[in-house]
């Protein structure tokens, strides 16, 4: 079991950054590849980013490609979602995911996560 807390959403203008932080605590957290999604109102909650769980491979969603990017640190058992060049369309609630794997990869289909956080909230105002 992992549990995992998210932090770090907020309001920001279009053309602004945030950092998501997703802290970890539990089983051993190199044992997780981590996601981040998201949702926003009247929505599904739609695949963001992945990273497999050295840190080796990642992968991204069309919309954000470019402008934001995962990583992680097994030491700390934290992983980070930066994001740039936000865009109203980037207002959700953010979560983040773990999902216990021997493999080196990284998962986009929020059902092979068996573990989620409370969620953060941003918005981005025009």
């Amino acid at each position: 079991q992992v549990n995992l807390v998210e932090s770090g959403g907020g309001l920001v203008q279009a053309g602004g950054s945030l950092r998501l932080s997703c802290a970890a605590s539990g089983r051993t957290f190199s044992s997780y590849a981590m996601g981040w999604f998201r949702q926003a109102p009247g929505k599904e909650r739609e695949f963001v980013a992945a990273i497999s769980k050295s840190g080796g491979r990642t992968l991204y969603a069309d919309s954000v490609k470019g402008r934001f990017t995962i990583s992680r640190d097994n030491a700390k058992y934290t992983g980070n979602l930066q994001m740039i060049s936000l865009k109203p369309d980037d207002t959700a609630v953010y979560y983040c995911a773990a999902k216990v794997t021997t493999r080196e990869m990284a998962f986009t289909s929020k059902d092979q996560y068996q573990h989620w956080g409370q969620g953060t909230q941003v918005t981005v105002s025009s």
